[in-house]
């Protein structure tokens, strides 16, 4: 059984710091690119930064410079650290596991809020 477990979520003033985890079961890890996704109260849901295989990393132009992507192969996880925050930034996260085109998983998501 594929699993994405997300965490990290919560309740943070405008400026403030989280890290999402997102940790992968039963489906191989290294071999896949992974990627947050979030989607806000009536909005689409947009790729918010992504992680290949090799490392090469990417970025929504509304996050760089703030948050960070990363991956720990040998935990099977991928990280979102995620600074100076912004109310914007409020949004449900997901993580996405994929390879190739036609394999996709998707985790369950986890609310980030970003308020004072």
């Amino acid at each position: 059984q594929v699993q994405l477990v997300e965490s990290g979520g919560g309740l943070v003033q405008p400026g403030g710091s989280l890290r999402l985890s997102c940790e992968v079961s039963g489906i191989g890890f290294s071999v896949a690119t992974m990627a947050w996704y979030r989607q806000a109260p009536g909005k689409e849901r947009e790729l918010v930064a992504a992680i290949s295989p090799g490392g090469t990393t990417n970025y929504v132009d509304s996050v760089k410079g703030r948050f960070t992507i990363s991956r720990d192969n040998a935990k099977n996880t991928v990280y979102l650290q995620m600074n100076s925050l912004k109310p914007e930034d409020t949004a449900v996260y997901y993580c996405r596991w994929s390879f190739g085109a036609q394999r996709v998983y998707w985790g369950q998501g986890t609310q980030v809020t970003v308020s004072s």
